[in-house]
């Protein structure tokens, strides 16, 4: 299990003008990834080094945003002004294994975009997010499908992750798995809560220097 992405939800001003606030703070050009339909949801994308990305995500007034949890996370996030909503796992093996330990089964998660290319993948644990939002969820992309940091043209890496709440408590969702050895070259800073625990802060490395948002 390695961090696969960071989520970040958009404000009131939509998600293209977050997109770009982002991808300008980091200098990396945003990516139309296009609409989630099983769960009510778009995304655009800023793809970085090492196999990893920023996902700035909004929600659709479409009835599955109201039935997917995925969906739901999204729609409490911008409305509480936005930010960032969660840190993700990849799994790229078992995942039989997390949702026994979860109870619960991955659902799949699709989205194509004009050139015609299509995302494929199961994700489990959000509801675990919505319920504890210092919670990472999982993906595990599917056979032969595109990973969204392959249209990286950068060296913009995530350095670190902020995050308010208990490495034990993370752990234990992991499965034992210390969060620290998800990543050799990420860095965890826990701190205690001060109100709803979560993802607080993001700091990246890039050409210009350390970045935080």
């Amino acid at each position: 299990m390695r961090v696969d992405h960071v989520s970040f939800a958009a404000d009131q001003s939509g998600v293209k003008a977050t997109a770009e606030r982002l991808g300008e703070a980091l200098g990396v050009a945003p990516v139309d990834g296009g609409l989630h339909p099983r769960f009510g949801t778009r995304n655009m994308i800023l793809p970085l080094a090492h196999e990893r990305y920023v996902e700035i995500v909004e929600v659709l007034d479409h009835p599955s945003s109201d039935k997917a949890p995925f969906g739901q996370v999204v729609r409490a996030r911008s409305e509480a002004g936005g930010g960032w909503m969660g840190w993700v796992i990849r799994v790229d093996d078992d995942l039989e294994s997390v949702e026994k330990r979860l109870d619960r089964q991955a659902v799949n998660g699709n989205r194509r975009l004009a050139d015609g290319r299509e995302f494929l993948w199961k994700q489990i644990g959000i509801k675990g997010t919505l319920a504890d939002p210092q919670l990472p969820f999982f993906v595990k992309w599917g056979e032969g499908s595109p990973h969204p940091s392959q249209e990286a043209e950068t060296e913009v890496t995530i350095a670190s992750l902020q995050i308010a709440g208990d490495p034990d408590r993370v752990r234990d969702w992991l499965g034992g798995l210390p969060p620290e050895e998800t990543s050799s070259v990420i860095d965890f800073d826990f701190i205690a809560p001060n109100g709803t625990p979560g993802l607080m802060s993001v700091t990246f490395n890039t050409p210009n220097g350390p970045v935080t948002l």
